[in-house]
């Protein structure tokens, strides 16, 4: 985020922050969203483009970009990154065999230089699922430590149960204002 957008952000003392929600398909973006808003989530199908709510909480303003993850549409990521403040990555925390693929593509987002400065939740979802790996080996998996470049925090959740959403969004949003708002 550039120099002009913190400046205007703490002259305004607008309390806008955009959020980008990444992650690879089926991994529970929408879900997140929708169950965060407090929407019905009993039929949501795979996102096409992208989704964007906005969203008041704490008194903020919170405008989130929820991206479709299907392999041909994470090109178009890019489009996305301009003035994000947080990006939400979301891991499929019961899909074993795409941890590799979720750790290249996480890896490549952290490289751009849009994203740069931007806040990092991990959601570790699908936590209620049988099999479902522990946010601490998502964190091993992913080689979360050796993120130098950006604050980070891994939670683990369940969007089906809303169970820590509220506590990874809090925390990204307190992360955010620390870095931006500094003026109140």
């Amino acid at each position: 985020m550039g120099l002009l957008t913190i400046l205007k952000k703490m002259k305004q003392k607008e309390k806008e922050v955009r959020l980008l929600m990444l992650g690879l398909d089926n991994a529970g973006k929408t879900t997140i969203l929708k169950k965060f808003n407090g929407e019905d989530i009993d039929t949501i199908s795979p996102t096409l483009g992208f989704n964007i709510k906005t969203l008041e909480h704490r008194g903020f303003k919170l405008n989130v970009w929820d991206v479709g993850g299907q392999k041909s549409l994470r090109s178009y990521w890019r489009n996305y990154f301009e003035s994000t403040d947080g990006l939400i990555w979301v891991v499929d925390s019961a899909d074993r065999r795409r941890l590799e693929d979720t750790k290249r593509e996480l890896e490549s987002l952290l490289l751009e230089e849009r994203l740069a400065g931007a806040t990092l939740l991990v959601f570790a979802n699908k936590q209620d699922l049988p099999g479902a790996l522990p946010s601490k080996e998502i964190r091993a998996n992913l080689e979360l430590d050796n993120i130098k470049s950006h604050h980070w925090l891994i939670q683990g959740c369940s969007a089906v149960t809303g169970e820590n959403l509220l506590e990874g969004i809090d925390w990204v949003i307190d992360d955010i204002a620390s870095r931006i708002f500094t003026m109140d």
